[in-house]
């Protein structure tokens, strides 16, 4: 197939073949994902899993190929970018499920502009970790199937600064029930394209939105409402669990409403509003913690702007992103009383959650360990307790916000006599929205420094720990912990690039 980069007009995807690699290894297997498109454990130990999972072989059959797409990047079009370096290689329908089966770093395609196409070991770990530990916090992702090394060495600049270097190769198999973006709309609209525009239209409903019926201008309504409440629902997920995508442009966002394309993301590790955890995004910071359900809703009228073409009526549209205002006050408030463990109606509530968010910023709170810990409040002396653990320096905490901890603890010991919930119930509801475990970045960064080395143990490690994130896991409490100082400000654990 040809994979030489050129403007691709007219058309959804091209034909690529992935790189032969120099000497494929498997790292890791979803034994869960593998089981979901119907293989099995003598399939994952097959030499055939290994050369068609790395792109050394193409199944029979099958033409694999690149999407085309466009995209706003950073609030500006950017025309065409597509699949640079992701290479789907085809569709299993497996126990009613519809599965697109994708190799990212698997070589150029027509859309790899000025890059190689290819991914390196430690960016391929983030991504294989994160999107299978999103899936089990209940946050709607891709998957991730294999991570593999390819053998070869991969020239990249971590942070653009002029220090390029050598590292080692790897593809990661990603799953989904489908990669269309916003930008999938968006290129054929930029074009004027409008019969492909529909085409892709009544493709992604029939298959991914059947239940809206037949296409229509009011089905193509209900499909945007759709898509934007899938979105909502997902960064309201990220909010929950303090996640930060960092490069929420309109190619990255799924229309599926699936968390996709796992860069320089980045968890919370003290609670901060204003974090971003990307290097390009760093004086801006438009993708910062508190801006991504903005940055959904921008994306969204780029979405309903693509699309107008087909419904020719703009008053719909504008209705539903007016919708998504009101529905984000509405279910970030219940999100947040849920992880304060609040259940009863009381118009105290969103006063009550502002004041907690201004003191959680006044001084290094970690996100996590504080709204685990809070399920353990009796009273307001236990308040110390839970402070103690979640701040980073407890002792450099002024008494002027020591006060006003305290007198957030009283408004809360309060509030929570009006609750039915016994202590027990209540602490059982909270730890199902606060995870005790997240891939935060030290230990992602551990995988990959041990990685590097040979040692593929503690993939393993985090991977099964991240599979129940929920649960105590007593002989696991060491990564209940605060990032620890040599992690602060070391690349891979604060900061990362677009090629991280």
């Amino acid at each position: 197939m040809e994979n030489s980069r050129r403007q691709v007009k007219e058309s959804f995807y091209s034909y690529v073949t992935p790189k032969k690699t120099a000497d494929p290894e498997l790292i890791h297997v979803s034994d869960a994902m593998l089981d979901e498109i119907g293989l099995s454990e003598s399939d994952k130990n097959s030499d055939a899993f290994l050369k068609v999972f790395t792109g050394n072989e193409v199944l029979s059959n099958s033409k694999p190929y690149a999407m085309c797409y466009g995209g706003h990047q950073f609030g500006n079009w950017a025309g065409q970018l597509g699949d640079g370096r992701a290479i789907n290689l085809g569709e299993v329908v497996h126990n009613d499920k519809r599965w697109a089966l994708q190799l990212k770093g698997a070589g150029e395609t027509p859309y790899s502009r000025s890059a190689d196409g290819l991914a390196v070991l430690r960016s391929s770990i983030r991504e294989y970790l994160c999107s299978e530990a999103m899936y089990y916090l209940g946050v709607p992702t891709t998957r991730a199937l294999s991570l593999a090394l390819t053998g070869d060495s991969v020239l990249r600049d971590v942070l653009y600064n002029g220090n390029p270097d050598y590292e080692k190769g790897a593809v990661v198999c990603r799953v989904a029930p489908s990669f269309i973006r916003f930008g999938s709309f968006e290129i054929f609209a930029a074009r004027g394209d409008h019969e492909n525009l529909k085409k892709l239209a009544d493709y992604t409903i029939k298959h991914f939105y059947p239940h809206l019926g037949a296409p229509s201008k009011e089905v193509y309504v209900e499909f945007f409402k759709e898509v934007a409440d899938r979105t909502l629902e997902t960064i309201l997920h990220w909010q929950r669990v303090g996640f930060v995508h960092g490069v929420l442009n309109t190619d990255n966002m799924s229309i599926l409403g699936l968390t996709i394309d796992y860069g320089p993301y980045g968890w919370l590790e003290g609670f901060d509003f204003g974090w971003t955890p990307n290097t390009t995004d760093a004086q801006h910071k438009r993708y910062r913690f508190g801006n991504q359900p903005n940055i959904g809703l921008w994306n969204l009228y780029q979405l309903a702007n693509a699309i107008y073409p087909l419904v020719d009526e703009a008053a719909p549209l504008e209705k539903i992103l007016n919708d998504y205002k009101s529905a984000f006050e509405v279910k970030s408030l219940k999100m947040m009383k849920e992880k304060l463990g609040l259940y009863e109606e009381s118009n105290q509530d969103a006063a009550l959650i502002l004041q907690l968010e201004e003191n959680l910023e006044l001084s290094e709170t970690d996100m996590t360990i504080f709204f685990r810990n809070l399920s353990k409040f009796t009273n307001v002396e236990s308040g110390d307790a839970i402070l103690k653990e979640a701040l980073y320096v407890f002792e450099d905490v002024s008494n002027d916000i020591l006060k006003k901890w305290k007198d957030w603890f009283v408004l809360y010991s309060k509030r929570l006599k009006e609750e039915t919930l016994t202590k027990r119930e209540r602490t059982e509801r909270m730890n199902q929205v606060n995870p005790k475990y997240v891939l935060r970045n030290y230990m992602a960064q551990l995988a990959i420094d041990a990685a590097d080395k040979g040692d593929y143990s503690l993939i393993e490690e985090l991977f099964q720990l991240l599979k129940q994130p929920y649960s105590e896991q007593p002989d696991k409490e060491k990564w209940f912990a605060k990032r620890p100082d040599w992690a602060r400000h070391k690349v891979g654990c604060s900061m990362l690039s677009c090629s991280s």
